[in-house]
């Protein structure tokens, strides 16, 4: 079992966000112990390693909610939520196919920019070529 603070060092989120995660209906069954503290279980820390999967490659809060919704339903749900994850990875496959075009324009331009850079550095910045 793992506290709050755990939770949080482990996978970079705020107590704030586990606290909200836990409202949304995200992670559900969060024990507490007598004191009222939080405790996260292994099942939890998986459930947040895929929520963070998720959300950081641009699948929004609400869709995330229902696909584990579909996931605690059990199988009969399965072919639902493969759909999800087959839509969610072409997503991903053309925001990164156009980062990739992306990072071409900003490597261009660095590379373009570096020459006149030189250039004008072994110019003296006048104009004048030494």
């Amino acid at each position: 079992m793992y506290s709050i603070q755990e939770v949080s060092q482990r996978t970079g989120l705020s107590a704030h966000t586990l606290r909200y995660y836990e409202k949304e209906g995200l992670i559900s069954g969060v024990e507490r112990t007598p004191g009222g503290f939080r405790q996260y279980s292994d099942e939890d820390m998986e459930a947040l390693g895929l929520i963070c999967c998720l959300k950081n490659t641009g699948m929004p809060l609400q869709e995330i909610a229902s696909f584990l919704t579909l996931t605690r339903r059990g199988d009969q749900t399965l072919e639902e939520r493969v759909n999800m994850l087959r839509a969610h990875r072409e997503n991903v496959l053309t925001r990164m196919e156009e980062m990739r075009r992306y990072l071409e324009k900003v490597t261009w331009k660095l590379e373009y920019f570096t020459r006149k850079l030189e250039a004008y550095q072994n110019d003296g910045g006048d104009g004048e070529t030494r």
